[in-house]
């Protein structure tokens, strides 16, 4: 008798310690850090938007002397979420207990849940009071779903890719549909780590 409940705390203790380290394996310690837009490796946001918007049939004026990078930056404040992603040069992410931080320019900050977080809503539950962010790890691999309050989506994923300045890069992708467009948006951003 003895035997068989040596053998089950046995069993119980390998299990705890198989679970322990697949759920250790899954989340990249790697990841939180300061992190700077680099973009040779990156696509151009503009681009990105002006193809999203001409399949869906809009004239686009095109403005000769026009160079800006960011275009088509700024809108009504429940879109702000999709200028911080494609946009902001800087993205600082720190790890918390049921979390992640990420931050952007000028102190914007979105929190990406990843304890099954419920969605928090209105008074008159129609429209999201808050941008909602929700992710987990696959292998290797942060994948974020975000519903920003405008009624679109974005659905991303962040992945350490290569050796790079002081350190790694991290590669995001995007697929981005504001609640006001008809087509999605594919977009790539490749990060360095800064010191």
């Amino acid at each position: 008798m003895n035997s068989v409940k040596y053998s089950l705390r046995c069993l119980l203790l390998l299990a705890t310690v198989l679970t322990a380290g697949t759920v250790l394996a899954q989340a990249d310690p790697a990841l939180p850090g300061h992190w700077r837009v680099n973009d040779k490796l990156s696509d151009n946001t503009d681009d990105k938007v002006e193809k999203a918007m001409e399949a869906s049939g809009a004239k686009l004026q095109k403005k000769w002397f026009d160079k800006r990078k960011d275009k088509y930056r700024g809108g009504p404040a429940d879109q702000e979420l999709y200028d911080r992603l494609s946009y902001d040069p800087v993205l600082t992410i720190s790890e918390q207990a049921d979390s992640y931080l990420f931050e952007y320019a000028d102190g914007y900050k979105s929190v990406v849940y990843t304890d099954n977080h419920s969605h928090a809503v209105s008074l008159n539950a129609l429209e999201a009071s808050d941008d909602f962010l929700m992710g987990q790890w696959d292998g290797r691999k942060f994948q974020v779903e975000m519903h920003p309050r405008d009624g679109g989506y974005v659905n991303a994923t962040y992945e350490l890719i290569e050796a790079g300045k002081n350190g790694k890069r991290l590669q995001a992708n995007f697929t981005i549909k504001p609640g006001s467009f008809t087509e999605i948006i594919k977009l790539e951003r490749v990060y360095d780590r800064l010191p």
